[in-house]
């Protein structure tokens, strides 16, 4: 194996994340408002609270959650359009939303919400691989703000979130198995996948691909072995960002 593969960015090692960083309060108007940075990606996630939810929940009492997903122009080395302006979403972009929006409904007791929405926006405002991963572990934590300020306004009694959700990449590099790819490592891997995970240690989602060469059932092991390490590590930042000691509701 050459030496590139063995010294990684910033000199991690195969079962380390890059460094993380959970900034709350980042606006000023959101009801839950963070910055996440996973290594050099960053994506800012809003949380907004809308007292409606879509037309086919209308009367049912029961709340919804859901999220947008967007990566600014110049969030990379080279512009990109914005996707406004060419006026569709790209199949990436739709793909990328409803994952954050599945995985965060994992998390949540919809009818204790009553009938108003969550509505997560996640715009990537610079890019080195694992955009998607950030969105939702950092979307959690302004998830959890919203709510709690609906709480603190009496608008529901008590805070229906039961568990983390975190998400995190590993993937095949040389034949080796690494945690937490950034871009220089996603664009060269064999195989690819992403894993969302709760702190209950269920899976939400796994996205896995083998983009050069096939992977085996024991590397496939190896891989979610990585991931919950690696989202183990995710929880903790997510509480610490939040001055808890583990995950508890406020009723």
């Amino acid at each position: 194996m050459s030496d590139s593969l063995n010294n990684r960015s910033n000199g991690r090692a195969f079962n380390q994340i890059r460094e993380i960083s959970i900034t709350r309060n980042y606006t000023p108007y959101a009801e839950g408002s963070v910055l996440i940075k996973v290594g050099n990606t960053h994506v800012l996630c809003n949380a907004s609270v809308l007292q409606k939810v879509p037309p086919f929940l209308k009367g049912k009492g029961t709340g919804w959650v859901t999220a947008e997903y967007g990566m600014l122009p110049r969030a990379t080395q080279e512009r990109t359009d914005r996707e406004a302006a060419k006026g569709k979403q790209s199949g990436r972009t739709q793909e990328i939303q409803r994952l954050i929006g599945r995985s965060l409904r994992a998390c949540i007791d919809l009818k204790a919400l009553g009938e108003i929405s969550i509505h997560l926006d996640c715009d990537v405002i610079q890019a080195d691989g694992g955009t998607r991963c950030a969105s939702i572990t950092g979307a959690w934590v302004a998830l959890y703000d919203a709510i709690q300020n609906c709480v603190e306004q009496g608008i529901i009694s008590y805070n229906p979130i039961h568990q983390q959700i975190v998400a995190t990449s590993v993937g095949v590099v040389g034949d080796k198995a690494y945690l937490d790819l950034d871009y220089s490592e996603d664009s060269n891997c064999e195989s690819d996948i992403n894993v969302v995970m709760t702190s209950n240690k269920t899976f939400v989602e796994i996205q896995g691909t083998a983009e050069g060469e096939t992977f085996s059932r024991s590397k496939f092991n190896e891989l979610l072995d990585l991931a919950e390490l690696g989202c183990e590590q995710l929880i903790k930042a997510q509480l610490d960002c939040l001055g808890l000691k583990e995950f508890t509701i406020k009723t």
